[in-house]
């Protein structure tokens, strides 16, 4: 619901990997006279994006610091490790930690995973970004362990992934400022959150009472209609005939 104060439109930054298309076209469905703006943006860029007001909300990657934001976690994803296809790896299910202890696993600048370093060997440098990682392990430079949607996200054919356990998972979360929640954002919760179309539109607002009749009590019935003789007068109606008196004998 708008109205004269409301924003022309919402706008809502993500993250790389994540894939805000269904909530988009509900938002559409919902609200079409209130556009949704998307804005993609950096794992290191998006709660500051949030914080300093250049966007309304958006969908990042936890942890980050929550200072000045409110922030609702939503899904964890599956970490996997990257391997080229011809790796022994590749012919796993599933793998550990200690599968990869011998290997080269790169740690780029921005990694999402809440650890201090990969398991493996380190590599001599670390890649600036994921992207840069995923060319190096398309090169034989080493592996890479990351969120299942970022191997979704840079896929290539000579590459292939598998799930490992042992690592951190990395969770997404919708974060916006601590301060007012406006309309629109509420909203915007709701459809997240999976909410009908009848609780996200505005604020939530106390129900109204609603008003019952009164039922007869019960075994009463309702008053006819019409004449009844009362008990003890049994007179004939007006106007009929009284039968003649029966002779003694």
């Amino acid at each position: 619901m708008t109205g004269p104060d409301t924003p022309a439109s919402f706008k809502l930054a993500y993250v790389p990997g994540v894939t805000p298309s269904k909530w988009v076209r509900i938002w559409n469905e919902r609200s079409p006279d209130v556009p949704l703006e998307l804005v993609q943006t950096t794992a290191a860029e998006a709660a500051a994006l949030v914080r300093e007001r250049e966007v309304d909300a958006v969908l990042l990657r936890l942890p980050i610091d929550r200072e000045g934001l409110h922030a609702i976690p939503l899904y964890t994803e599956t970490t996997v490790v990257v391997v080229p296809k011809d790796h022994l790896v590749a012919a796993a299910d599933e793998v550990t930690v200690d599968d990869i202890a011998d290997e080269i696993v790169l740690h780029p600048l921005d990694d999402t995973l809440d650890w201090d370093a990969p398991p493996g060997k380190p590599a001599l440098e670390r890649p600036a970004t994921t992207a840069d990682a995923i060319e190096l392990v398309a090169a034989g430079v080493g592996l890479l362990v990351v969120p299942q949607s970022l191997a979704r996200l840079h896929h290539r054919r000579d590459l292939t992934y598998r799930p490992i356990s042992g690592t951190p998972e990395s969770g997404v979360a919708l974060s916006w400022p601590d301060e007012e929640t406006s309309d629109l954002m509420e909203q915007f919760i709701g459809i997240v959150r999976g909410r009908t179309v009848n609780s996200t539109r505005g604020r939530q607002q106390a129900p109204e009472k609603k008003t019952q009749e009164k039922a007869p009590a019960k075994g009463k019935r309702p008053q006819a209609t019409g004449w009844k003789p009362q008990a003890g007068n049994r007179r004939a109606p007006q106007g009929g005939k009284r039968g003649k008196p029966r002779r003694r004998g």
